[in-house]
């Protein structure tokens, strides 16, 4: 009796097993894309920013934390300047005192001048007299003298007073400098970003391009993954593309296609894709657009793996529609009025 439980149960073990078989081989739906789609696994990523004092320094302040969100124009750290202060106070009274050497310069060329005119007024009476067999000829001679003598003097004067303006620029310039090297002691976000790491303290003592802060810029989110060559040179730059994040399955993220690389490679090891590895694949990237992080720029993350999908054209050219599954919500986002969106 126990031999034909057993039987019997083994025959609806193996009935389970083919029956189950039999649905994942007919009724089941297919892990491949649809016609007209591709597909490739990858990362939400961004760029990483080090942000770095141009010179040598000790840090006065770091304005930020880890994890923080930073603006356009926000002060992440302030390098000490009392050295360079001093040295512009230094620049400052070195460009008065070039400023003063042009006017002594000047008063100088003034002077010439007048002598000249002396000289050359002297030198004519001289020639005049001579002339009427009146003055001498030595006397004639010497006041011709006086005249080469002032306008060579008048040349010097100019000359000096050119030198005084042109060390006036020079001394200036180097005020620029010193006024340069002190905004560069602060240090500000050029654009939207998150604090990933804060590498320094105040009081620190840093080299020229020492690493102060890290930040993941959120200007250029984006997801790299790989096409094989059959499918990528129907991808162009420009084409629509859809993220769908593993943390977020049930929503599309809309994205654009910025890179297709013009030269297949191997595919990295740390990429899985459906296909096998030794075929030469061809890297693209899709950039989430940048009105998009920023409406949600608290809920962006980047290491998260997902699905980058893109449509493959077709040979006249066309695209196929997008299937309802990938026709996301945040894409209607985009294209809906701020008022609207704010609604409760």
């Amino acid at each position: 009796m126990s031999r034909k439980i057993s039987i019997g149960i083994v025959v609806i073990a193996l009935a389970g097993l083919l029956g189950f078989g039999a649905w994942t081989v007919l009724l089941k739906p297919s892990d491949l894309p649809p016609e007209g789609f591709a597909r490739g696994n990858g990362r939400i990523e961004a760029d990483l920013l080090d942000i770095s004092p141009r010179l040598a320094g000790r840090v006065a302040e770091i304005r930020v934390r880890e994890g923080d969100l930073v603006q356009p124009g926000d002060v992440l750290a302030v390098m000490d300047t009392a050295e360079l202060r001093a040295q512009l106070a230094r620049s400052d009274a070195a460009v008065a005192s070039a400023k003063a050497g042009v006017g002594v310069a000047a008063a100088h060329v003034v002077e010439a001048r007048a002598r000249l005119a002396l000289a050359q007024s002297e030198q004519t009476r001289a020639e005049t007299l001579s002339e009427r067999d009146v003055g001498s000829l030595q006397n004639r001679d010497i006041r011709r003298t006086e005249t080469q003598v002032a306008e060579a003097g008048l040349t010097a004067a100019e000359a000096t007073q050119f030198a005084q303006e042109r060390a006036v620029e020079a001394e200036v310039a180097s005020r620029t400098e010193v006024v340069a090297r002190i905004e560069d002691a602060t240090l500000y976000a050029t654009g939207a970003a998150r604090v990933l790491y804060r590498l320094a303290q105040p009081g620190e003592v840093l080299g020229s391009g020492g690493e102060i802060l890290t930040l993941v810029s959120l200007e250029d989110v984006y997801m790299e993954f790989f096409l094989p060559a059959s499918e990528a040179p129907r991808v162009h730059i420009g084409d629509e593309a859809r993220i769908v994040a593993d943390i977020m399955p049930d929503m599309a993220i809309p994205a654009t296609v910025m890179f297709v690389s013009p030269q297949a490679q191997f595919t990295p090891k740390q990429v899985e894709t459906l296909t096998e590895r030794e075929n030469l694949m061809f890297r693209v990237r899709v950039r989430i657009p940048p009105e998009l992080v920023a409406e949600r720029i608290n809920q962006v993350k980047t290491g998260v793996r997902g699905l980058a999908w893109v449509r493959l054209a077709r040979a006249d050219g066309s695209l196929p529609d997008w299937p309802a599954g990938l026709t996301p919500p945040l894409a209607k986002v985009l294209s809906t009025p701020t008022a609207a969106r704010n609604k409760p």
